[in-house]
């Protein structure tokens, strides 16, 4: 199939067709560099019709129920007449590239909306690189007339610092009955949180449910918030059984518009787009780097060296960074 035109891409995807958005998506998930070139117009092209869709990142610990929580809310919004986006980060599955988990698989009710689009993350990227072309789909997906754009992540390590600082507002999802709820990577997540989502809260975990809220609404209040404006808190909630959705999705747009009213979002978007400026230096320059000659030939006798401990790791570090050109750092 031959590659659309940059005028196509631009019609198709503010037209909001979904065979078009797709084709956009991949474009500017392509390595290659003539894509890279269109990937940039089109995106320039596009910006103007940007910036409006409710921006949620939704985390938290393996098993939580995110994606079972992320159906039943996104099935709830298309229904009270939004549009969609769903866009997961798997870091996991990016540095071992393996296959994306099972998305669609997940979000069985969600995946079958004409009214939602869900994508995953592209394979066989750092997180830098799988966050950079997430950014660039959720402004595609917003150009394309989606409103409201959740971005997944699996829920482990950096990858939620990288998806707090992409979004408006940041959702952790917890299950209860996991013992001690602040220990840990638990306690990394709600430093992050706007809002805290106690899921599976029905059944025999409804009453382990409100005893893990209870906790969360204490300990949040010796956290410092992310944003002046806005005090994180913490629901309970039932995807499985839809319960709390609606009380969810209140306090998403309480956060919203305490952000707006405050002058928050404009300069939140601003620190994102500077954030992403740098992040995409970042990964070229590491790409140059590592792609350069004069490091390659070296590359695995200073690894060896430094892997052996006959070489200090910094020693190893200002060795490949000489023979990519730049000498030693000289502290002023």
């Amino acid at each position: 199939m031959p590659r659309p035109s940059l005028d196509a891409l631009i019609a198709g995807v503010t037209a909001g067709d979904r065979a078009t958005l797709a084709r956009a998506i991949t474009l500017v998930e392509s390595r290659r560099a003539d894509d890279q070139v269109q990937a940039q117009a089109l995106l320039q092209a596009l910006l103007p019709r940007t910036g409006q869709a409710i921006r949620v990142g939704i985390s938290g610990v393996p098993g939580a129920g995110k994606s079972t929580l992320i159906d039943a809310l996104g099935v709830r919004l298309v229904e009270a007449g939004h549009k969609v986006a769903v866009l997961t980060i798997d870091p996991s599955s990016a540095l071992s590239g393996g296959s994306i988990l099972g998305d669609k698989t997940r979000m069985s009710r969600l995946s079958v909306d004409r009214r939602a689009y869900i994508r995953p993350s592209p394979s066989a990227l750092t997180l830098g690189g799988v966050a950079r072309r997430t950014r660039e789909a959720m402004l595609l997906c917003e150009a394309a007339g989606y409103d409201v754009v959740l971005v997944e992540t699996v829920g482990v390590g950096q990858s939620e610092v990288t998806v707090a600082g992409m979004v408006d507002c940041f959702v952790v999802v917890m299950v209860p009955g996991g013992g001690d709820e602040l220990q840990g990577i638990k306690k990394g997540i709600l430093e992050l949180a706007d809002l805290i989502v106690v899921n599976k809260a029905d059944g025999a975990l409804l009453g382990p449910a409100r005893l893990a809220l209870r906790e969360y609404m204490a300990a949040l209040r010796y956290l410092r918030p992310r944003h002046p404006s806005w005090r994180p808190q913490a629901v309970t909630a039932s995807g499985l059984q839809g319960e709390g959705l609606d009380e969810v999705w209140a306090l998403i747009l309480q956060h919203r518009a305490a952000l707006e009213q405050s002058g928050g979002l404009v300069a939140l978007r601003q620190e994102q787009r500077l954030r992403w400026m740098w992040s995409t230096i970042e990964e070229r320059l590491l790409a140059a780097f590592r792609e350069d000659p004069g490091v390659m030939a070296a590359l695995a006798e200073i690894e060896a060296q430094v892997s052996a401990d006959a070489l200090p790791p910094t020693a190893g570090a200002t060795a490949l960074l000489t023979a990519f050109g730049l000498g030693p750092h000289r502290p002023d």
